[in-house]
C-alpha cells in the first residue's frame, strides 16, 4: 500500500502541515493558522483522520486545531508530553511574544520516542529532535524513506535555537546525531519551505558543513 504526504502551507508564517495518508486511512501532522484549505481538502476526500500529530506546540502549528477539530470531529491530538501545557498558554507556545495570543485544547495524549505507531500497514517511528523546542518530535518510515521533521531540519537551514524553550546544543544533537544517521535517500518534510533529503542536506546545507 502506497503511502502520500500531501503538504498544505497555512497563514502568515507559511506553515506545512500534512496530511499523511496510506490507503483510506489518514493523519495530520500539525495544523496552522487559517486551515480552511486543509479542511476542505479532507472534506472533498472524504479522509477523517485517525489523529493529529504534533512535530511540537507553537503557534504557528496548533493555531488551526480547534477549527479543525469544530469541521471534521474531536479527532485525538497528540504531542510529546513536555510540550503537554504548551497549547493552553501563548507564552510557552509564543504566541504572546507576537502580541496576538492563542490557545488551543489540551492534548489526548502524549507520543513517546522510539514508539512505533502505525497507519493503515505503514509503520512509522517517533524520534525525539529537541532544540528548536523541547518537544520537538519527528516520524519517520523506514520503509518508504520518509521522514517529518517539524522545524528541526529545512532545505538549506535549521530550525531557530534563540526561543527561551530552544536550546542550541540539543538541536546540534538532533540534527547531527538522529537526522543525519537516516539513509540518504530519506526525503524530509519540514515544517516550512520545500521538502528535501537527509542526503542532500547532508552535502549541501551550510549549518551542517560549517556547523552552528
Amino acid at each position: 500500500m502506497t503511502t502520500h504526504i500531501t503538504p498544505f502551507v497555512l497563514g502568515n508564517y507559511q506553515t506545512n502541515c500534512h496530511v499523511v495518508t496510506s490507503g483510506t486511512d489518514c493523519w495530520v501532522v500539525d495544523c496552522g493558522y487559517e486551515p480552511d484549505e486543509l479542511i476542505a481538502y479532507l472534506n472533498q476526500t472524504n479522509l477523517i483522520p485517525s489523529a493529529i500529530l504534533l512535530t511540537h506546540c507553537h503557534a504557528d502549528h496548533i493555531a488551526g486545531l480547534d477549527q479543525m477539530r469544530d469541521a471534521i470531529g474531536e479527532v485525538p491530538v497528540l504531542c510529546h508530553e513536555s510540550e503537554a501545557e504548551w497549547n493552553m498558554n501563548p507564552t510557552l507556545n509564543l504566541s504572546g511574544f507576537a502580541g496576538m495570543p492563542i490557545t488551543a485544547k489540551a492534548p489526548n495524549g502524549f507520543l513517546t520516542p522510539g514508539k512505533q505507531i502505525t497507519l493503515g500497514d505503514s509503520v512509522w517511528e517517533v524520534l525525539h529532535a529537541p532544540g528548536h523546542s523541547p518537544g520537538s518530535i519527528c516520524f519517520v518510515n523506514y520503509e518508504t524513506n520518509q521522514a517529518i521533521v517539524g522545524d528541526t531540519l529545512f532545505a538549506g537551514s535549521i530550525g531557530r535555537h534563540d526561543f527561551p524553550t530552544s536550546n542550541v546544543e540539543d538541536l546540534r544533537h538532533s540534527i547531527s546525531e538522529v537526522l543525519m544517521s537516516l539513509p540518504d535517500e530519506t526525503a524530509i518534510f519540514p515544517g516550512h519551505g520545500p521538502s528535501s533529503t537527509i542526503g542532500h542536506e547532508r552535502a549541501t546545507n551550510p549549518f551542517i558543513l560549517h556547523g552552528f
